[in-house]
């Protein structure tokens, strides 16, 4: 069978807005939920391994875990917006893969109901008191963060069945009854699932390390300076081992996984220095949290510049993932080639309901900032 019968057939209202600013907000609305999806994604496994080393580790593990219900809150209202525009802008890819696997994508949300609540029984156990965890709400612990990484198992297979094409077609035919899908398939199969699942972790670690430091630079300017020298001191040690990881991911992605036409896309004149910077970004961030590492604590200075460079680090990835994904699906149909019908009228609201948005969430992290520091005091 052909893959391209499987392809969904275009809009017949066409785009409601050019497809450059469907693709703009995608992005945006992506790299916000990186900056929260990885700290949920990664924070609860290292912070229930922190827990065990007792002292200041402890101290973080609490503070991060009492913030964490509002991180995953933030995190989800973010991911609306690039899966609501990639239904809109890719479509044609976006239902038939997801119907493929219905199953395990319409399972996100139970598992991402039960993580919830995990993280809640675990954040308001550690407020309660500290010196008590009790085995239960250690097990809601590691079971909201095993939750959190089989959703991004699912996560990263859909996104790359949906460019998957080739194996549309054998999955259907192992995965039907009498034409009708079962719905249940994975892409496990394909070269590069594996080492993209692996690379989202690495670059979860870098977060929240990166998060480490700006924790103490400013919502914890008022801890016990023992704390802070702690923090500052630890802060890049996670991040390197999540840049190698990262690093190590990403070799298997490019060189192991993917064809020599995307190779020499993202290497060419075009693309290069979008390559390049997104190579770099994270040895600088590594590089300045080493370097502070030897100073007493993060000034908001500081934290700020880790806070800055880290979003691009994200915002970087997002784009060069944008740059692959158009290239895989430019083998079957022209993305860019959809009929245009702007709706002005949605559009509009969509902007001032987005810049509105932005500036309820910014005075909210302002009140959380100015409360976490009057606790801390």
């Amino acid at each position: 069978m052909n893959p391209s019968t499987l392809i969904a057939p275009s809009s017949p209202i066409g785009l409601p807005a050019p497809f450059w600013f469907l693709v703009l907000f995608k992005l945006i609305g992506f790299t916000l939920h990186m900056t929260m999806m990885h700290l949920w994604y990664a924070g609860p496994i290292l912070g229930l391994i922190l827990w065990a080393r007792g002292g200041n580790p402890r101290k973080f593990v609490r503070r991060l875990m009492s913030q964490m219900p509002i991180i995953i809150a933030l995190g989800i209202n973010f991911g609306i917006v690039p899966l609501l525009f990639i239904q809109v802008a890719y479509h044609k890819a976006f239902y038939p893969s997801t119907i493929l696997m219905a199953w395990p994508w319409m399972s996100v949300i139970l598992l991402l109901t039960f993580a919830y609540y995990g993280i809640y029984i675990y954040s308001t156990a550690l407020k309660a008191d500290i010196s008590r965890f009790p085995p239960l709400t250690r097990a809601a612990g590691w079971v909201s963060a095993v939750f959190f990484i089989i959703i991004g198992f699912i996560f990263a297979n859909e996104f790359s069945l949906m460019t998957n094409l080739d194996a549309w077609s054998r999955i259907w035919s192992a995965n039907n009854v009498d034409g009708a899908v079962l719905g249940l398939a994975l892409n496990i199969s394909d070269p590069t699932f594996w080492p993209r699942w692996l690379l989202m972790f690495g670059m979860a670690l870098m977060t929240v390390s990166a998060y480490i430091a700006i924790d103490c630079g400013f919502l914890g300017r008022k801890m016990e300076a023992d704390y802070r020298k702690w923090a500052t001191g630890f802060a890049y040690k996670p991040y390197l081992v999540g840049l190698v990881w990262y690093g190590a991911a990403a070799a298997w992605y490019m060189f192991g996984a993917w064809p020599d036409d995307l190779r020499t896309l993202i290497f060419s004149a075009s693309w290069l220095p979008l390559t390049i910077l997104t190579a770099v970004t994270p040895v600088i961030v590594a590089a300045i949290l080493i370097a502070a590492s030897r100073k007493e604590a993060v000034s908001p200075r500081l934290a700020l510049v880790v806070g800055v460079v880290q979003f691009l680090v994200l915002a970087f990835n997002a784009v060069s993932r944008q740059v692959v994904q158009n290239a895989e699906l430019g083998r079957y149909f022209d993305v860019t080639a959809e009929q245009v019908k702007t709706q002005w009228s949605p559009m509009i609201l969509f902007l001032v309901l987005f810049v509105i948005g932005v500036g309820i969430i910014i005075w909210m992290l302002r009140q959380l900032t100015i409360a976490k520091q009057d606790q801390a005091a």
